[in-house]
C-alpha cells in the first residue's frame, strides 16, 4: 500500500475552481483506477485550505494515478498558494490499511512522466516508522 497527504493552501478567489478540479479528478479516479483504496479531498478550517487523502494498492498503482491525463493535466497548479505532500503510514492495530511504500525504481518502459514523478514522489521509508511496525 501507499499512502499519502497532501496540505494546500488555494489562491484567494480559486475555491470554487479548485472544488471544481476536485470533484472532476475525484470522479475519474474512483471510475478508472482500480487500485486507488481511498481518495478524498477535504476541506480544511482556515479559509483556502484543503487537505487530500490518498491511498493506493501499492506505488505504481499510486503512479497510474499521477500521469492519468485527468489528473496529470488538471489544472492543479494555478490554484496552488501552497503545496505538501507527505508519505503517511498506518499504526499498526489502529487502522485498517497493510505499511505504506514510499518509494519505486524509475522503469524505461514507463515513460518520461513515469519516472518523473516516481523520482519526484519516492522517498526513503522514515527509520523511525520501522521501529513502531
Amino acid at each position: 500500500m501507499t499512502a499519502l497527504l497532501a496540505e494546500v493552501t488555494v489562491k484567494p478567489g480559486m475555491e470554487t475552481h479548485w472544488e471544481g478540479i476536485a470533484r472532476t479528478v475525484w470522479g475519474a479516479t474512483h471510475e478508472n483506477e482500480p487500485g486507488c483504496l481511498r481518495y478524498e479531498y477535504w476541506r480544511g478550517s482556515k479559509p483556502r485550505h484543503y487537505f487530500v487523502l490518498l491511498i493506493f494498492e501499492d506505488f505504481d498503482s499510486f503512479m497510474v494515478h499521477q500521469v492519468a491525463d485527468y489528473h496529470h493535466n488538471a489544472g492543479f497548479g494555478d490554484c496552488f498558494e501552497s503545496f505538501s505532500l507527505q508519505h503517511i503510514d498506518p499504526v499498526t492495530n489502529a487502522c485498517g490499511f497493510e505499511p505504506s511504500e514510499t518509494a519505486s525504481e524509475p522503469n524505461p518502459k514507463k515513460g518520461e512522466i513515469w519516472n518523473n514523478y516516481v523520482a519526484n514522489h519516492s522517498e526513503p521509508t522514515p527509520e523511525w516508522w520501522l521501529e513502531h511496525r
